[in-house]
């Protein structure tokens, strides 16, 4: 029997009431931060470096605190640029996080002509994650076994003796130009395409003297290819407790500019409750004893601490980079 047309309407409207009240949360309002939908952790460098070890262990961590998955894009080329340029034109909603370094954040900005990041105006800080110390080694072949020793003969080496660097206007060619003006050399600059040819070409003798992260150095240390004679760490490393730091020996900006370090951020828009969530998962994380006990085997020291303490370490290393730049003429060439 064909029911009359206002039944019809009527039991409609019922049926789709009901419908409506029985949908899931996420139709009726968006579900709160994190859970819509996993985390994208930008790492503007290639993936097996240190930098990239750093943020999978934290983002490991970090997973258990949000309930959420997070998962790495690695975003190389141009020292970091363009994964900070992905970030900052990335949507604001905070699924959209970068790894920030003391290349992207203060060397890069500062030193290269083709940055189109300002870090504090493109992006919010989140929180600072974890710093690796630097070494500072040359093969058995120059004759150095100490600090003194390497003052001595690069002092009477002059520009004979070379230091590579991951590329004109990087981190490592201005801790070059510190290290020369701070300790009175006239070391060469020679720039290779990434750290890897740089380690190489020091462990052949093309290079007389390597600027390099630990944990990446570590192995050929060990072997006895390399010969540390200073570290750039805010404690004399337990794998080289024989070694200095740059700031024992008396410097201490120079320490200070060598030690690489690393930080979350996002999109500047982005909501302050949501940066707020993040530092707050990621300073739980680095609480973790198991973390913490995994990044200190690495040469790692764990950070942690608030939006503040990052914004700080970008603006006195850019403030410092600056100065270097005024006063030895770096320049990338672009």
């Amino acid at each position: 029997m064909l029911l009359p047309s206002w039944v019809r309407r009527t039991w409609c409207i019922a049926v789709c009431m009901g419908l409506a009240s029985a949908a899931p949360p996420s139709w009726a309002q968006a579900q709160p931060y994190p859970q819509q939908r996993p985390i994208k952790l930008v790492v503007p460098f290639a993936a097996g470096g240190s930098t990239d070890i750093v943020a999978r262990l934290v983002a490991e961590g970090m997973q258990a605190q949000l309930q959420q998955t997070i998962y790495i894009e690695n975003k190389a080329g141009a020292g970091g640029m363009l994964g900070a340029e992905l970030v900052a034109h990335a949507a604001a909603d905070g699924y959209t996080v970068g790894l920030g370094s003391i290349s992207s954040l203060a060397v890069n900005p500062v030193v290269l002509k083709a940055a189109r990041v300002q870090p504090l105006q493109d992006f919010k800080m989140v929180v600072p994650l974890a710093s690796i110390a630097s070494v500072f080694a040359v093969p058995p072949s120059a004759g150095v076994r100490d600090f003194a020793q390497f003052l001595q003969v690069a002092r009477k080496q002059g520009d004979a003796w070379a230091v590579g660097s991951s590329g004109v206007g990087s981190v490592g060619h201005v801790i070059l130009e510190a290290l020369n003006a701070d300790l009175g050399l006239r070391m060469r600059h020679i720039p290779f395409k990434g750290m890897g040819p740089v380690v190489q070409s020091a462990l052949a003798g093309q290079t007389q003297v390597l600027s390099d992260q630990y944990p990446s150095s570590a192995p050929h240390i060990k072997a006895g290819y390399l010969i540390p004679f200073a570290v750039a760490a805010n404690q004399r490393l337990q794998a080289l407790p024989q070694v200095p730091t740059l700031k024992e020996l008396g410097y201490p900006q120079l320490n200070a500019l060598a030690i690489t370090w690393f930080g979350l951020v996002v999109p500047a828009a982005t909501p302050d409750a949501v940066v707020q969530r993040l530092n707050q998962a990621a300073n739980a994380a680095l609480a973790q004893p198991e973390l913490q006990a995994r990044l200190k085997a690495l040469g790692v020291d764990v950070l942690g601490g608030t939006s503040a303490d990052l914004v700080r370490m970008v603006e006195e290393t850019s403030a410092q980079v600056r100065t270097l730049v005024q006063q030895r003429g770096i320049t990338d060439g672009m």
